[in-house]
């Protein structure tokens, strides 16, 4: 038989039932009863407090909440679709728990406010397990930075060979990007931990509540001043979507340069087979799933940040029903986000073995070294442009001879131009170029070092 609704009594006639589907949302809001019982226990705490239900009443209140709570721990409390969403369920069985005492719950709140606060409380926990989780995956990458600071790969541009670097160095950039998200996520934090609770529907309520005392209950470090932006706001979903999008973005960018490097054309990586699958039909293969799929998931954490701007665009004060589409695109992009930093740190970690006698030929086998060459000359007077001219037509002779610049004669370089002497080899040998480059920030070794330490330091900061 369909229960009775909340604000049945206003109506005349039942709920379609293919409405009662279309408008429930307890198919997914139920990720949120553990918040929606947390945040109702501190709010019959202050009623109590200010005097509008008896400490008595907020006991019985506060039993019947912890009594669901492990219900639904021992997968005892499983509200079906008829109860519309995690609030009404709640309310209704606590109300079986503890008889008209449950009715009382709802004095002074609204849904409008209850939701508002249940999904600020999930969040708050949410951005500090993937802060947690990024601080995990720039772990792996400064544990491989170290192991590898005189390791070389080449640098691209253009995704051309431009120059080499220490391979530590570019792990290193990853980790920078990394350390953006932890802390854009910490700045998120701070908006997100502000307590919509007592704003009501819209306008607040006549009674004497303390909306500062259930905040605090709830370890919010401020609450909202204005009641309308208190229960319309969405701004912290929306700023946590960009953040998660953009963990995405550098997530996805190692994952195409892993793909690449895997390959048989690049073959700076090798996958091992914790991390890789083989091919149906074709006996030979092992591929880089893992970063395949990090690269597709991406979209979709983008798809819900257009989505909920989309969503909030038209919106006028204050709540509307369209704010019951935020959910889902906050609860999938929590877990896509937090399931590929898992599996990156784990590809890190466990997955992948880089080919360092692969990565010496690499840097050995091409042209990167042609603007050391252009700086030797520019070191001994000769203008840059002119130096840079120069030797842009030795390359082009050297391609057509079939040499490299290191396999050029010092007779060779001298009829280039006189001031070239012996030290030209030292000066072009890949790892003199790297070393070479000790501006701060630069491939440098030392600065290579350096940013280690910074990197260090960085991953001791909560």
């Amino acid at each position: 038989m369909t229960q009775k609704k909340t604000w049945s009594d206003r109506f005349e006639g039942s709920l379609h039932p293919a409405i009662v589907e279309f408008n429930a949302s307890i198919t997914f809001d139920i990720q949120l009863i553990e918040y929606d019982l947390t945040g109702s226990i501190a709010h019959a705490k202050m009623l109590a407090k200010t005097g509008i239900i008896s400490e008595s009443e907020a006991q019985q209140l506060v039993n019947g909440l912890e009594t669901i709570r492990q219900e639904y721990r021992d997968g005892n409390f499983t509200p079906d679709i008829d109860q519309e969403d995690v609030h009404f369920a709640v309310e209704r069985r606590l109300t079986e728990l503890v008889g008209d005492v449950g009715k009382k719950l709802h004095t002074a709140r609204s849904r409008n406010d209850q939701v508002g606060t249940d999904i600020r409380l999930y969040l708050r926990d949410q951005i500090q397990q993937i802060r947690q989780q990024i601080r995990e995956f720039q772990q792996v990458l400064l544990t491989h930075a170290q192991e590898n600071v005189e390791t070389l790969i080449p640098g691209y541009t253009h995704l051309q060979r431009a120059q080499p670097i220490s391979l530590a160095h570019h792990l290193l950039a990853y980790f920078q990007m990394a350390q953006r998200d932890w802390e854009r996520l910490g700045e998120i934090y701070h908006r997100t931990n502000t307590s919509p609770l007592g704003c009501g529907a819209l306008a607040g309520t006549t009674f004497p509540i303390d909306r500062h005392y259930s905040a605090e209950l709830l370890g919010f470090g401020e609450v909202y001043g204005n009641s309308l932006d208190g229960v319309s706001d969405r701004d912290f979903a929306i700023e946590f979507l960009n953040a998660a999008s953009l963990i995405m973005v550098h997530l996805s960018r190692l994952s195409e340069e892993m793909i690449l490097w895997a390959s048989q054309e690049f073959g700076f990586i090798s996958l091992t087979d914790s991390c890789a699958t083989g091919s149906s039909i074709m006996p030979q293969k092992k591929n880089p799933d893992v970063p395949e799929l990090v690269r597709g998931k991406a979209g979709r954490v983008f798809g819900h940040l257009q989505g909920l701007l989309v969503l909030m665009k038209g919106l006028p004060l204050a709540y509307n029903k369209d704010l019951q589409e935020d959910k889902e695109a906050i609860f999938d992009g929590v877990k896509t986000v937090t399931g590929c930093l898992e599996a990156m740190t784990v590809l890190l970690g466990e997955g992948i073995t880089f080919r360092k006698e692969r990565l010496n030929e690499a840097v050995s086998e091409d042209f990167a070294n042609a603007t050391d060459v252009a700086d030797y000359l520019a070191a001994r007077g000769v203008p840059f442009r002119e130096a840079y001219n120069l030797v842009g037509k030795v390359v082009k002779t050297s391609l057509a001879a079939g040499k490299l610049l290191k396999d050029l004669t010092l007779e060779e370089w001298v009829a280039l131009h006189p001031k070239f002497e012996a030290d030209i080899y030292e000066a072009i040998a890949p790892k003199q170029v790297v070393a070479a480059r000790n501006s701060y920030g630069g491939t440098g070794f030392e600065q290579i070092y350096q940013a280690i330490e910074r990197a260090k330091k960085q991953l001791e900061l909560n």
